[in-house]
């Protein structure tokens, strides 16, 4: 008979008196707990264990084991009792030490805890758990250095310790230390390389730190071993879309649709690959698509908006109609403000929030770098500058901008509520979106309405829909009055250009007109291939067969896919456009290298109805005077406002025929060309649209202004 036989045959003592009775010794009852633990019979081992140390107080061992039920059972008081009594008779144990840390951290007395793992450590060097525990109690303590160090023990001691990998990578993603996470993946693959998850989340940090080769070769690692996987097919897809593999990220966001074919994130991403290639009408079936699988989609209803105003020939009341949806639907999904603490005083030091994800080598970065210097410099101590950034990119522009704020804060992974509430706990007067539907926005947060007074300015050229946005930074030209219906904002208006572009740190002189060395005229466009839809394509079109022998210069990210650029070569073909006429450039990631590009332009083409706004300030900047067709929207003036505030009027059309025929005109008066590009650096640089500390007073009269009206309304209401 072995021992289970026994013991399933046998009724344990319940008492010291019934082990003197049977004549049992306490190491006879502590073995007899042990064999009942092992069969799960917990209360009868626990008995054992009583009558045990009844017998002999001093036998550690059941004090230890005692200790171990009551812990579990989650008596935390008495479990550290017996682990003392188990301290006091067997100092060395460095179980007992160990557990006694386990039943302090179970009564939130985690300092104890930590002398107590420590004592266990002394004893036990290479205690793994024990080195991992202390982790957990100094973490708890806010100790993250110290903890991240124990952690890192614990795994030179036991190289495959899942849990000490979760517990470090969980901290170091906390402290967004995704270097240091991305390596604790790959050392978690190391022992476990067919890992679907540990795959998927280190794609997703390599993707973050913008490892894109990498982090794609690990989600196709991913969806190998699971084909099924379907955030492995969209994180794939999502990572091919950023190397502008637009073909392949489609196949991928298709495999999505193919399993899931509700997924409404899978339809949002292909409309993105769709806005990317120039289908824009695709792109804004994908968003729909998104949004009958989720109506409540935020991103896919930004998304929509984007594409259409990319789209000619848009009515402006189902634009407006659309944009308050947007704002409709987010509204719905904040609860109601709270009281400010904001005091309504007109002359005080105003706190200004800007909340956006491209403060960095992004067009929003350059207009606002010298900007915000001539701020932090000419406003100081009337104006401090908070910043909320939704991007973990931190670049040179980056390290410029962080300057001149009082505070910056990451936005990214916070949820609304939590970044609300952190910008209404930061007292922020005036909260200034620089984003508005594009990518990585922050909307909904506005909706929560976490400053008294909140504006949009600067990244997107239409209304955000948003009701609690209560102000839209504009000029008088990009919007003037008979425009103002197109907006759920009051506009607020600047003297001059509501746009100043920072001069590029780059000194790259300015050539002659390439068309003295050339024979020909070149136009050029460098913006963003998207705005280029079918009417434009028809103007430009027009614009080459007017001036003989010219050629169009097109240069854009897009325009490095192999499937792009066939297919813009076809639509202007369709036009009786031969690819002789046709120079067409992938993108340059350097900025320098970017600007000199214009010394190959002779005259900048305006796409319709989305202007370019950057690349117009940096064709004047580089010389070259920009073609651009006036609309009857805020997007479709851009250019009109540039040119203007660059005393340019003359380069301003107000018909698809005016503009022809001035591409003409100005193409076949090269003398007239030339003087102009040697003297307009000179002319902009004096210009409202390099004029960083003149732009820097007329726009905190503006956010005065506006601070002013709030105050007003709350001195009203008071009784």
């Amino acid at each position: 008979m072995g021992p289970s036989d026994r013991l399933l045959k046998a009724e344990p003592p319940a008492t010291a008196l019934e082990a003197l009775n049977a004549g049992q010794s306490a190491e006879q009852l502590l073995e007899q707990g042990m064999e009942l633990e092992q069969l799960g019979q917990l209360d009868e081992a626990l008995q054992c264990y009583e009558s045990a140390i009844a017998l002999m107080p001093e036998l550690a061992r059941a004090h230890f084991n005692r200790g171990i039920i009551l812990l579990d059972r989650g008596d935390a008081q008495d479990a550290l009792d017996a682990f003392t009594k188990a301290v006091q008779y067997k100092p060395d144990s460095a179980g007992a030490h160990f557990n006694m840390g386990a039943a302090y951290v179970r009564l939130d007395r985690h300092e104890a805890a930590i002398a107590a793992y420590r004592q266990a450590i002394a004893l036990k060097p290479d205690f793994a758990e024990a080195h991992m525990a202390l982790g957990g109690a100094l973490e708890a303590l806010g100790e993250d250095e110290a903890a991240i160090s124990t952690y890192r023990r614990a795994l030179e001691i036991k190289p495959d310790y899942a849990e000490a990998h979760h517990r470090l990578v969980k901290i170091l993603l906390q402290l967004d230390r995704l270097d240091e996470v991305a390596a604790c993946y790959r050392q978690m693959l190391e022992f476990d390389r067919s890992n679907v998850e540990l795959l998927n989340n280190l794609g997703l940090i390599l993707n973050d730190l913008g490892n894109l080769q990498e982090a794609a070769a690990c989600f196709r690692s991913a969806v190998q071993l699971n084909p099924d996987l379907v955030s492995g097919h969209g994180n794939l897809g999502n990572v091919l879309l950023g190397l502008h593999l637009y073909v392949d990220a489609m196949a991928s966001y298709r495999r999505v649709l193919e399993i899931d074919p509700d997924n409404a994130d899978a339809h949002n991403n292909l409309g993105n690959v769709f806005k990317e290639i120039g289908q824009l009408e695709a792109a804004e079936a994908s968003y729909r698509n998104a949004l009958t699988s989720n109506p409540d989609s935020a991103l896919a209803r930004s998304n929509l908006l984007l594409v259409k105003n990319y789209l000619a020939d848009q009515p402006v009341e189902q634009l407006l109609g659309e944009a308050r949806q947007f704002g409709e639907r987010v509204m719905r999904q904040a609860p109601s403000p709270l009281a400010f603490m904001n005091r309504p005083d007109v002359s005080k030091c105003l706190r200004v929030g800007f909340v956006s994800a491209d403060l960095r080598s992004h067009p929003v970065g350059f207009f606002l770098d010298s900007v915000l210097a001539a701020l932090a410099t000419e406003a100081a101590g009337r104006l401090e500058l908070f910043a909320y950034s939704n991007s973990r990119v931190n670049d040179p522009v980056t390290d410029r901008i962080k300057r001149h704020f009082d505070g910056w804060y990451s936005a990214v992974e916070q949820s609304d509520e939590f970044l609300a509430r952190r910008i209404r706990d930061d007292g922020i007067d005036i909260l200034i979106d620089l984003s508005g539907h594009t990518g990585n926005n922050r909307l909904p947060v506005f909706a929560w309405k976490p400053a008294p007074v909140q504006a949009s300015w600067l990244g997107y050229c239409a209304t955000t829909g948003v009701s609690e946005v209560d102000y839209y930074i504009a000029d008088a030209i990009a919007l003037p009055h008979a425009h103002e219906r197109q907006f759920t904002e009051t506009i607020l208006r600047l003297p001059e250009c509501y746009l100043c572009l920072s001069k590029p740190a780059y000194e790259i002189p300015i050539s002659i007109s390439p068309a003295f060395t050339t024979g020909r005229v070149t136009f050029g466009s460098f913006n963003n291939l998207t705005k280029m839809n079918a009417e434009t394509v028809h103007l430009w079109a027009r614009v080459l067969k007017a001036v003989p022998e010219s050629r169009l210069f097109l240069k854009s990210r897009q325009l490095g896919d192999e499937g792009v650029l066939k297919t813009t070569l076809a639509r202007y073909a369709d036009h009786g456009v031969g690819p002789n006429r046709l120079i067409l450039e992938g993108h340059i990631d350097e900025r320098g290298g970017h600007l000199a590009a214009y010394n190959r332009v002779d005259i900048a083409l305006d796409p319709s109805p989305y202007n370019g706004v950057t690349t117009t300030a940096e064709a004047l900047w580089m010389g070259v005077p920009v073609l651009t067709l006036a609309g009857d929207r805020f997007l479709a003036r851009q250019g009109m406002s540039l040119l203007m505030n660059a005393g340019l009027p003359g380069w301003i059309a107000d018909s698809p025929d005016d503009y022809v025929s001035r591409a003409v005109s100005h193409a076949t008066d090269l003398p007239r060309l030339a003087l102009l590009r040697a003297g307009m650096r000179k002319q902009v640089r004096a210009s409202p649209i390099f004029d960083a500390p003149r732009f820097a007073k007329n726009f905190e009269v503006g956010l005065r202004s506006i601070w002013g009206k709030w105050c007003i309304q709350q001195l009203r209401q008071c009784p």
